[in-house]
């Protein structure tokens, strides 16, 4: 892997009380049913829809919901890892993305002797140009801030499902 751009990626990372291998599978098997909800997290905002992933090396990652009765699919990335329990790597778009852009999300799954250390880093946003709306108008440091706490929120919800959990 290359070294990481200054102003490039965001980091979170949250120990789950799980063995690494249900760690894994609950962060790819269970993906719906901790990823929160919400215009802030999810494409179809405040519509109910479900997001997966399809396991293995090209496999997608996307969200269905309805609207007018329509089903529609987002795909917002592709599995570029697949190595598990401990590593799980994708491409990742917004729906405001134009063609060509995206950036990377990696998730590793380190065993402690309490759990497993889930640390998802999201890198590629140096190829994303600095007025893109996705970046709100932020300077580089605030925006990436932001995207942490906003993958700390969707880890913290991964630790929730996995404490009502046994192996």
């Amino acid at each position: 892997m290359t070294a990481p751009i200054a102003g490039d990626q965001a980091r979170a990372a949250v120990l789950v009380q799980v063995p690494i291998a249900a760690a894994f599978r609950i962060f790819t098997e269970e993906l719906d049913a901790w990823w929160r909800h919400g215009p802030r997290y999810r494409i179809a905002g405040r519509v109910r829809g479900t997001i997966a992933l399809e396991p293995g090396l090209g496999g997608r990652v996307f969200e269905t919901y309805q609207v007018d009765g329509e089903t529609r699919t987002f795909v917002s990335g592709e599995i570029v890892a697949w190595e598990p329990p401990v590593r799980l790597a994708f491409t990742w778009r917004l729906s405001n993305f134009g063609p060509g852009e995206q950036t990377a999300v990696e998730v590793t799954f380190a065993p402690q002797s309490k759990g497993t250390l889930v640390t998802v880093t999201h890198r590629g946003w140096a190829a994303i140009r600095a007025d893109h709306p996705a970046r709100h108008g932020q300077p580089v440091d605030a925006f990436l801030g932001g995207l942490g706490r906003w993958w700390g929120d969707q880890l913290t919800a991964l630790r929730q499902r996995g404490d009502h959990r046994e192996a």
